[in-house]
């Protein structure tokens, strides 16, 4: 284990660094005092989810907070700077801190070093959009379920190559890099063997309208089953695509997973996931595409897709392939205030071949979430 850690370590010191911070938010203040950071989202949800046998409807609907995060970001002089983040809400089994971590910044943008609970850097959606900058109001389902947990403890290297010019092209920050080692349980869980999880992402952008990345993850825990001595194993990778031209933005992002022992459901943005015992081969994709007019809305159009278990047909079993189209419209009335209005049309996938077994069932949602920043 000493060798691999000193091997990853010496690896990342010759690699390629500007980065979106492991946080959701960056500090203010470069003096050295504390910036204060946050936001609060609350939300209405309308879900259209059929009638009972006797006729009454089924239908849910009623008002929640998604999140209500507060803390503090800053520098230290001259090298350092520091992020602490809470979540309050009880809609989320707040409170408890969700991100806190310290940065050495030395040798910035080419090299940054961060230890603590952050979330780890793994894709478009998850690793470089903060909660509050979605232009859906839900992750993806792939995201959700395949990047769980998405927050842990440990140690990150990050960097970009800055105004280093390559290729004849005068794109800043042509490469970005992210590397992670961490326990592998979770946010604010104490590890208990030496096993840990990698997490690398490579980010390609030779022009202001594209970029590429790609991620991969690798790890090991122990089996939920104390009887069992060997460790489960996760494996994930992804790759994903952003083009901005024309005041459009199109985002499109593949992930693959494979879990032998176990695995974990849900549990994205500060909800509790599920542990599912078994192997599985997971993947899904989404792609959605965003215009900003003059008037500071913006629509938004959404197809996902999500297959739990590659290796069942979808119509013997539950954990079939679903997709959805997410309908929204963004309004952005200032820099600090954002109102979103999603329809979620979810569909079930069924054989190809056997269409008595469809699997389709009324379960679309109507939701509007009002955000507010406080920096």
């Amino acid at each position: 284990m000493k060798k691999i850690l000193l091997t990853v370590f010496l690896l990342s010191l010759f690699s390629v660094t500007n980065l979106c911070a492991q946080g959701c938010m960056e500090p203010t203040s470069t003096t050295g005092g504390p910036t204060i950071i946050g936001y609060i989202q609350p939300e209405f949800k309308l879900g259209f989810n059929g009638d009972n046998v006797d006729g009454t409807s089924k239908n849910d609907m009623g008002w929640s907070v998604r999140r209500a995060r507060i803390g503090v970001a800053g520098n230290i002089p001259y090298d350092f700077s520091y992020y602490a983040l809470a979540e309050f809400s009880s809609f989320q089994n707040g409170p408890y801190m969700l991100d806190f971590f310290v940065t050495y910044n030395r040798f910035k943008p080419w090299f940054r070093v961060s230890m603590g609970q952050f979330k780890k850097p793994f894709g478009l959606e998850l690793g470089m959009t903060g909660c509050q900058d979605l232009y859906t109001i839900n992750r993806s389902k792939v995201v959700s379920e395949l990047t769980t947990p998405d927050r842990d403890l440990g140690i990150m290297f990050s960097g970009t190559t800055g105004e280093l010019k390559f290729f004849g092209l005068e794109k800043a920050n042509l490469i970005s890099y992210y590397l992670s080692i961490t326990n592998g349980t979770g946010k604010n869980v104490v590890d208990t063997d030496q096993a840990k999880d990698f997490v690398g992402r490579l980010v390609i952008a030779p022009y202001d309208w594209i970029s590429v990345g790609g991620s991969y993850q690798l790890g090991k825990q122990k089996n939920p089953d104390p009887t069992v001595s060997k460790m489960d194993e996760r494996m994930r990778y992804g790759v994903d695509l952003q083009l901005k031209a024309y005041n459009f933005i199109l985002q499109t992002e593949y992930v693959f997973g494979q879990d032998k022992g176990s695995k974990l459901i849900g549990g994205g943005c500060g909800s509790t996931p599920e542990l599912v015992i078994g192997n599985f081969k997971s993947d899904g994709y989404y792609a959605q595409l965003m215009y900003q007019t003059p008037w500071k809305i913006m629509p938004v159009i959404k197809y996902e897709s999500y297959d739990p278990n590659n290796d069942l047909e979808d119509f013997d079993h539950t954990a079939y392939r679903v997709s959805a189209f997410t309908f929204g419209l963004n309004y952005y009335p200032n820099d600090w205030t954002r109102v979103q209005l999603n329809y979620l049309y979810n569909t079930e996938n069924s054989s190809s071949t056997d269409l008595l077994n469809y699997n389709e069932i009324q379960n679309d949602v109507l939701q509007i979430q009002v955000q507010v920043k406080l920096n």
